[in-house]
């Protein structure tokens, strides 16, 4: 894995991958959402919503090689959260990329934004997924039965989250070793 990874803002420009990542099953059943988007609807989407200041939206690269996308979205100003989703491209999974991903949209949601709660929801079924949140630090808080349809079957989801507070810990804690 390179060492040089970064969150740079969603361009115009990177409508191309989201296009292809947006229609592939394998990546959108897991956003728990169908694989069907015309790179039309994708634009008119960009221009909709590119200065919506409850999102944020981030390809994560490795120089100029697009690995990924991480959102931060439903941000609120004042109960201070959000919602993280982040997919990586399935020619790029499987390298550490995820991890990565997810701490530096952490930084951002805690160091910029000082948000006080990041949350998420994942498949019980995508345990590789589950596993990447619980060592960047977020903890279950609860679950949802059959609440995703995903492949043919109803599947339970875990909705996650981590303050503010443990993550200045986990930092702090791993900068004494």
């Amino acid at each position: 894995m390179a060492n040089h990874l970064t969150l740079r803002a969603l361009e115009k420009d990177d409508l191309t991958f989201l296009h292809k990542l947006f229609n592939n099953p394998d990546v959108m059943n897991y956003w728990f959402s169908e694989s069907y988007m015309s790179m039309e609807h994708l634009k008119e989407s960009y221009d909709k919503d590119k200065d919506n200041p409850k999102n944020r939206e981030f390809i994560l690269t490795d120089g100029e090689k697009q690995l990924g996308f991480v959102g931060l979205f439903d941000i609120e100003q004042r109960h201070r959260n959000a919602e993280f989703a982040i997919m990586i491209d399935p020619g790029h999974q499987g390298s550490g990329y995820a991890g990565k991903a997810t701490k530096l949209a952490m930084d951002y949601a805690f160091s910029v934004l000082n948000l006080h709660k990041l949350y998420l929801i994942v498949s019980k079924v995508n345990e590789k997924a589950s596993h990447v949140y619980e060592k960047a630090g977020f903890r279950a808080e609860g679950e949802m039965k059959e609440h995703f349809f995903i492949n043919g079957e109803y599947h339970d989801s875990i909705m996650m989250s981590l303050f503010q507070r443990d993550y200045w810990k986990m930092k702090q804690e791993a900068s004494q070793w």
